[in-house]
């Protein structure tokens, strides 16, 4: 139904009401003697807009509006204005990782429905990227004939192993993106342009002598590329800006201590990625793709103001029959994380950040000051958006006061918690992104706009990411019941908005994370961060998260040519290399095993845990199973009582140890317990449904030979034995379970 037929039928139905009330009759062919002209139906205004904002990697314990972020939070005065004139809910949990965590807000579902338990990555199969059959919040909200757009960072599906390829955003709903459908940024070019040898420059351009006496520069020749042309500036650097900063910022590369000439040197390279400032975009404008490639300027700059200056364009260019949803989903600040433009920052933080960015122990204090710049840079252009879109505007004392005629709800929420180097105290370094622990779960989410009783409060309810779906719809006057072919995890949040006293939508909070699915069982390669885990999606992400790969491809020394290893393809066979090499050693040297299936359940004040993960066993020189069931009373209180391992109140024996709980506590342990193992249980297997509704049927070989006869043959959600093929043995499955119903 459009919108204009929801609310003509709105109008009808006001109109009943005062013909009721007046007493007219329907079934009469008499006219009212003073009615003139037909019935006029009421002017109805339409629903409010909708700006989502999702920040990389930002937990709550990043931002002073929501109590927490540490001796030094990072500047964020936006947020904070908006915080202060919404409603901050402060008991929020998303998914452990980034793709699960978005697809929570736009599909509302668990990562067990969707199979998308871990960041999306080059080798998973379509299995595990959110299928066109989702109902997403962009095809929910077409029902009320809302615009959508997506502004950033995609990584809800594709582009490799995908029918739709970079075509995915249309596929799932969204009328028009622009940005980066891979989501992650690449590896930081450490030549800057090809200028220098590799490892030269740690974080993508040329720094001033002052930063770096042996490489560094005062000046130099700046080249442009714009497609076929390359234009050419002489560049100066300043106290606040290296020359070689501003000229990465505008697109270019920057030759040092040089003039500019007719042509760039051999060794200029514009086809080369670098981080944050040069990045192979994608625009999708109603299905058609365009790719654009490197050398055009549009793929050039700083990705927080290229994702900004894009969602501000299509917001100004909206003529105001339609209402919108604008979603920009911001890289920023995931890893690699490299200097913003100085222009960014007002708190002076600027002056203390070293061109140092990579992850050798001399350089975390460095690291964690750009992880606060980036974030300050993401707010900065936050207000700007705000401000010129007409939803917030500057008081004559300069501060930034949300407008509430602008008829718009602002959602800011993080898509996960924070990743480990970069968490504030007193939260848990060591139990951050990547594990379903509070600080890896545990964001920030702040909702402001026109329908919000009493902002500046918070809300201590517990809500989850996929709540937020539900908020989508109960905005735009829809019933997500009504359009859901599959189950919806989401509950409501609009109570909160509307009244003081709502009381808690949940009994109960969720979260998990695991292995995507790959070809043949496969898994991402072994990654050791601390721990080893198969959570980076390539050798380029594991070293760019200050990891060691052992991996295909590895090639750090110690792992070449000490342990004589490599091109591993399970963690725990990391430890059988270690133990390999010094088996009288192996206790002091072995690698603890990050977990590969994780989740977590909560209610109001405790929290069950349970991880798995295969370790090496010597005894039989292979893998073993390694279980953890754990136990905690948590809070979101001032300072927050965590997970932390020594507050497990099972102290670490799982099971073996319910007898030392109280009766409360065994109480409480029983009752999640429960909870945990039904949600688990309540998406059985369903070969042969690959549209996810819970029933083979006449659709699923439908949706197969439409497939089969649009000339795709590969990876797919009817790829029932993940060979990734999708063909006749695929077919056949269908076929062996039609008419099966494989609902909880």
């Amino acid at each position: 139904m459009s919108r204009q037929q929801i609310y003509w039928l709105r109008a009808v139905s006001a109109m009943l009401s005062i013909l009721i009330l007046t007493g007219c009759n329907w079934n009469s062919t008499k006219r009212p003697e003073f009615e003139v002209n037909p019935p006029t139906p009421p002017v109805v205004e339409l629903p409010p807009n909708i700006l989502l904002v999702v920040m990389d990697d930002v937990g709550i314990d990043q931002l002073t509006a929501l109590g927490y972020g540490g001796v030094h939070p990072p500047s964020t005065p936006a947020i904070n204005a908006i915080a202060e004139q919404g409603v901050r809910f402060r008991n929020t949990w998303s998914m452990p990782e980034c793709s699960p965590g978005r697809v929570a807000l736009f599909a509302g579902r668990y990562p067990l429905r969707t199979n998308v338990y871990q960041a999306i990555g080059p080798n998973d199969l379509a299995n595990s990227q959110v299928s066109p059959y989702e109902l997403t919040a962009a095809k929910m909200l077409q029902n009320a004939d809302y615009e959508s757009a997506m502004f950033g960072k995609f990584h809800l599906a594709g582009p490799d192993f995908n029918p739709a390829e970079n075509g995915t955003p249309a596929a799932l709903g969204w009328d028009f993106f622009y940005g980066w459908t891979g989501g992650l940024p690449a590896s930081i070019d450490t030549t800057a342009g090809g200028i220098a040898e590799v490892g030269t420059y740690s974080c993508g351009y040329v720094p001033s002598l002052e930063e770096d006496p042996v490489h560094g520069a005062e000046y130099g020749a700046c080249y442009i590329p714009n497609l076929a042309e390359v234009s050419c500036q002489n560049l100066e650097g300043s106290a606040e800006q290296s020359a070689g900063l501003q000229c990465l910022a505008s697109g270019g590369v920057l030759v040092p201590n040089a003039n500019c000439m007719t042509e760039p040197p051999a060794s200029v390279n514009f086809e080369q990625e670098n981080a944050y400032y040069v990045s192979p975009l994608v625009i999708n404008h109603q299905g058609e793709v365009t790719e654009v490639p490197l050398r055009d300027p549009r793929s050039r700059g700083y990705r927080t103001t290229i994702e900004v200056d894009a969602a501000r364009e299509w917001i100004q260019s909206r003529n105001g029959d339609q209402p919108w949803m604008a979603s920009v989903t911001f890289t920023a600040p995931h890893t690699p994380i490299q200097t913003p433009p100085p222009t960014l920052l007002s708190s002076g933080i600027e002056t203390q950040l070293q061109a140092d960015c990579s992850f050798e122990p001399s350089a975390l204090p460095n690291f964690r000051r750009l992880s606060d710049a980036t974030i300050e840079a993401m707010d900065t252009e936050f207000e700007r958006l705000l401000v010129d879109i007409g939803v917030a505007e500057r008081s004559v004392d300069d501060r930034l006061v949300y407008r509430p005629e602008s008829n718009t709800l602002v959602v800011i929420i993080g898509d996960n918690g924070s990743f480990g180097p970069t968490v504030k105290a007193p939260f848990d370094l060591s139990r951050a992104k990547g594990s379903a622990y509070q600080t890896g779960i545990w964001v920030p989410l702040i909702v402001a706009g026109p329908m919000v009783i009493e902002p500046g409060r918070n809300v201590e309810h517990m809500v989850n990411a996929v709540d937020v779906f539900s908020l989508f719809a109960e905005v735009a006057g829809l019933d997500v019941e009504e359009f859901a072919t599959a189950q919806i995890d989401s509950v409501a949040m609009l109570p909160y908005l509307t009244s003081t006293t709502a009381d808690s939508q949940r009994s109960f909070n969720f979260a998990q994370g695991g292995l995507n699915i790959q070809l043949n069982g496969g898994r991402n390669g072994p990654c050791v961060i601390g721990q080893c885990s198969h959570t980076p999606v390539s050798k380029s992400v594991c070293e760019d998260n200050g990891g060691v790969w052992w991996g295909q491809g590895a090639d750090n020394p110690e792992v070449i040519d000490f342990y004589n290893s490599g091109n591993l393809e399970q963690c725990w066979q990391v430890n059988q290399a270690i133990f390999n090499k010094q088996p009288q050693r192996y206790e002091q040297n072995r690698v603890m095993m990050g977990w590969t299936q994780y989740q977590a359940i909560r209610n109001e004040h405790y929290k069950l845990v349970s991880n798995f993960a295969l370790d090496y066993d010597p005894a039989t020189d292979t893998s073993m199973d390694l279980y953890s069931v754990e136990f905690y009373r948590i809070d979101q209180g001032f300072p927050p009582a965590l997970d932390r391992e020594d507050d497990d109140l099972l102290l670490g024996g799982g099971l073996a140890n319910l007898d030392l709980l109280s009766s409360e506590e065994r109480n409480n342990y029983e009752a999640l317990h429960q909870q945990l193992t039904a949600i688990l249980a309540s998406k059985p297997g369903c070969p042969g449904d690959g549209n996810y509704d819970g029933v083979v049927d006449q659709r699923d070989l439908d949706n197969y030979d439409a497939l089969i006869a649009s000339g795709w043959n590969g990876s797919s959600w009817y790829d029932f034995n993940f060979d990734g093929v999708t063909d006749d043995a695929d077919r056949a499955i269908i076929l062996a379970n039609i008419d099966s119903m494989c609902q909880q």
